[in-house]
């Protein structure tokens, strides 16, 4: 089989013209579904590099569709201090081929056994990644995660163009979006604040005083405002404008 006959007939002109075309995150969402799909990969992330005190995945990701759960073992495990994807992404321009075995290859074996289940549960024990900048100056990275076989050159090469791409629609998007930080009531952010901090919608709503139908309905409509698509990408997007600390 031919390199190009890996991509299964994938029309890259046609993805790169319906990504040029998104116009809210939810359309880039849909479209990196679609072409994590199409690649035959599990799960998308698209980062940003995450500063040197920050302490979780969630916090520095964008837009994904990893599995809550994963995500969540991945910032328990303490695991982003220690990414050699990360560093990669930090210190080079060239796409990165990620193995949950390189990953976890440091850690003591108990954990080590403990995140290499996780991710094999989730059938995404390596990925590739693929570094990124945005008109603005801000570099980041988007990785494909599954189980599938390695990426052929021709893939590899579509991928990496794709991922500009998207990285510099999601630029064109936020920067009109800018103003959407502004109709956030206090309540509202105070409830962002509190999700920030890793409190659950009952715990807030004790804090608050307010029921956690009240609780929800504000993280609901904050997550609508700031066009994302669920509560944990609203807190990543609320930090990333300097609405919530």
């Amino acid at each position: 089989m031919s390199e190009k006959d890996n991509t299964r007939g994938v029309d890259h002109d046609a993805l790169l013209k319906e990504i040029l075309a998104a116009s809210t995150q939810f359309d880039v969402l849909r479209f990196l579904k679609k072409t994590t799909e199409l690649f035959r990969a599990r799960a998308f992330i698209v980062m940003r590099i995450p500063g040197a005190t920050t302490q979780a995945l969630q916090a520095a990701s964008v837009i994904t569709n990893w599995p809550s759960d994963l995500l969540a073992k991945y910032d328990a495990e303490g695991l982003l201090q220690h990414s050699m994807t990360i560093h990669h992404i930090r210190t080079s321009s060239l796409p990165f081929l990620a193995d949950v075995s390189q990953l976890t290859q440091k850690l003591p074996e108990a954990q080590r056994a403990r995140v290499f289940e996780a991710f094999e549960r989730h059938h995404m024990p390596r990925g590739i990644f693929f570094p990124v900048c945005d008109p603005g100056g801000d570099r980041g990275a988007i990785g494909f995660s599954g189980d599938r076989e390695p990426y052929s050159s021709y893939e590899v090469l579509q991928l990496n163009m794709i991922s500009t791409y998207v990285f510099d629609r999601i630029y064109q998007i936020s920067g009109r979006d800018q103003k959407s930080g502004d109709d956030l009531t206090q309540r509202e952010i105070d409830c962002l604040n509190w999700t920030a901090a890793g409190k659950t919608s009952v715990e807030i709503s004790d804090i608050l005083s307010l029921s956690e139908h009240t609780v929800n309905h504000y993280l609901n409509r904050a997550t609508k405002k700031l066009d994302t698509v669920n509560r944990t990408q609203a807190v990543a997007k609320a930090l990333r404008m300097g609405i919530i600390t």
